[in-house]
C-alpha cells in the first residue's frame, strides 16, 4: 500500500516536473523503466531503483537516446559502481568526460570502452582475452581501477581522477569529471 503511494507519487511528481519540458511521457521509457527496475538488483528496493534511474535517466538521453538501452546502461553502471564501493554518479560523470557514453571509444593512446581502459591491465591480471570494448567488462575494469586510484589519492577525489587518467600533477581533466558531476549528474 505504502509502495503503491509512494510510486504513485513519484509519478505525479515527475509529471509536474516534466509538463514544463515534455507534454507527454515517452511509452517506450516507461516501458523500459519499469522492466529495469524489476532486474535492478544492485538496489535497496524497488522504489529507490524507480527514482535513481528516472532521474539518471533524463541528463542521458543526450547521450542515448533509446530508453531501453538508456535503462540497461544505467543499471550496468549502477551495479558496478556498487560493487566496487563507488557512488553510481562520480562514474556516470568520468564516463561522459572520458568517452561521451560510446561503449566503442578508442583514445589517440589505446584506451578503449566507455571508462577509456588501457589494454596493458589485461595482461597485468593476466586476462589478455578480456574485452574491453564489452561494457560490461569495461566497467568492471574502470570502477576497479576508479576505486582503487580514490583508496591511493586517500579520498582525494581530484588527486584520485588525476590519477586514473594518467595526468598526476595536472587537475584540468579531473575539473571536467567534477564540473560533469556537479552539473548533471549529483
Amino acid at each position: 500500500m505504502i509502495r503503491a503511494i509512494l510510486t504513485t507519487l513519484l509519478l505525479c511528481l515527475f509529471s509536474t516536473a516534466a509538463s514544463a519540458q515534455v507534454k507527454e511521457v515517452d511509452p517506450q521509457l516507461l516501458l523500459a523503466l519499469k522492466e529495469a527496475v524489476t532486474e535492478a538488483d544492485s538496489f535497496v528496493d524497488r522504489f529507490d531503483a524507480e527514482v535513481w534511474l528516472m532521474a539518471k535517466s533524463q541528463p542521458l538521453a543526450r547521450y542515448i537516446k533509446d530508453p531501453q538501452r538508456r535503462m540497461h546502461v544505467l543499471k550496468a553502471i549502477h551495479r558496478e559502481a556498487t560493487r566496487a564501493g563507488l557512488q553510481p554518479e562520480i562514474v556516470l560523470a568520468v564516463i561522459q568526460i572520458e568517452s561521451a557514453f560510446d561503449p566503442y571509444a578508442v583514445s589517440r593512446v589505446g584506451a578503449q570502452g566507455m571508462m577509456q581502459v588501457m589494454p596493458f591491465w589485461k595482461n597485468e591480471i593476466g586476462r589478455p582475452d578480456d574485452n574491453l570494448i564489452n561494457m560490461d567488462t569495461n566497467l568492471r575494469y574502470g570502477c576497479t581501477i576508479l576505486k582503487h586510484y580514490i583508496q591511493k589519492a586517500k579520498g582525494n577525489m581530484a588527486n584520485a581522477l588525476a590519477y586514473y587518467n594518467g595526468s598526476y600533477g595536472r587537475h584540468t581533466y579531473s575539473s571536467k569529471v567534477l564540473d560533469a558531476w556537479a552539473d548533471r549528474w549529483r
